[in-house]
């Protein structure tokens, strides 16, 4: 188990290689959150020394972990810096508008791990892809040694409403009104295939700055990403019927004011008119990361949910 002694201990170093060891301490920037939470447990059951880097010691006391975090707001550099002080190898699951924050406070050999998103691909830019955008032109000018990882939807962590929310509609509606008929594509990856991957990213010795993304293993249509979900829920298959766009925007607006409906913001009709399936070369060879089938990881998600 992870003690109070490995936070404060120098992590060690490789001698002659510019490389911090596998083994060192891992620092997780937004540990409470989903992805972070996720990367700690994770770590604390292959018994990988880390430090919760966290804005609430609230938050993180409620997810009953033992393991002592280091409280610090990412808009205080100096209380930032000082969490980082001792830092091989970060981890960063904070919004990505935070980066330059980050990498200011950072020592300069530490090892890190940036989480983007594919947004940053959107047809429609905004100010979230904007800021995707930022980061990795910040993290990759600055010449330091580490990834950012972009993954596309994520699905089944603990507290996600993607298919979370999907599955709550579709309890809610035989029929399933879809841009183009739900043609599009997508290519959602699961948790665990993402805190998977960060652990690799981690111990892969990166010479300087690059950029992967990581998604599931093949794109399928958001017709039948519908037809999976309810699978994996028990439900019958929906009738999916195809209906214009901009009545779909109007017609999310209005989820916010139906009590007992998921709200869908309009932003997220509008991107079911562009396809989001990329190509995983880099997370197979660079990574090692084979991302399971979602089916499978459909029916866990939900099964684990039920429990």
């Amino acid at each position: 188990m992870t003690t109070r002694k490995d936070f404060n201990r120098k992590p060690p170093r490789v001698a002659g290689s510019g490389f911090v060891s596998s083994t060192s301490t891992v620092h997780v920037i937004g540990a409470s959150g989903r992805a972070g939470a996720a990367l700690c447990r994770s770590l604390l059951a292959d018994g990988v020394a880390f430090v919760p880097v966290v804005r609430s010691a609230e938050r993180w006391a409620a997810l009953r972990s033992a393991v002592a975090p280091r409280v610090a707001d990412i808009s205080d550099a100096a209380a930032l810096q000082a969490a980082l002080t001792d830092a091989a190898r970060i981890v960063s699951s904070a919004h990505a508008r935070y980066t330059d924050r980050i990498l200011a406070a950072a020592p300069r050999e530490a090892r890190l791990v940036f989480l983007g998103s594919t947004w940053k691909f959107t047809r429609w830019p905004d100010e979230r892809s904007a800021h995707v955008l930022d980061a990795e032109t910040a993290f990759l000018s600055a010449g330091r040694p580490g990834v950012m990882l972009h993954p596309t939807m994520i699905y089944g962590a603990d507290g996600e409403d993607n298919v979370q929310r999907l599955a709550a509609l579709l309890r809610r509606l035989p029929v399933v009104p879809l841009p183009g008929g739900g043609r599009s594509l997508v290519q959602p990856i699961h948790q665990d295939d993402l805190t998977r991957a960060i652990r690799a990213a981690l111990d892969h010795p990166w010479d300087g700055p690059t950029s992967i993304v990581i998604a599931g293993p093949e794109p399928i249509s958001y017709a039948d990403f519908v037809q999976a979900v309810a699978a994996a829920t028990g439900l019958k298959p929906p009738r999916i019927v195809s209906a214009p766009a901009p009545l779909l925007i109007a017609l999310a607006a209005l989820t916010k004011a139906l009590p007992g409906v998921p709200q869908i913001r309009p932003d997220e009709v509008r991107r079911l008119l562009e396809d989001k399936a990329f190509d995983i070369t880099e997370m197979r060879t660079i990574l090692k990361i084979d991302p399971m089938p979602l089916a499978e990881k459909l029916a866990h998600t939900f099964v684990c949910n039920s429990t």
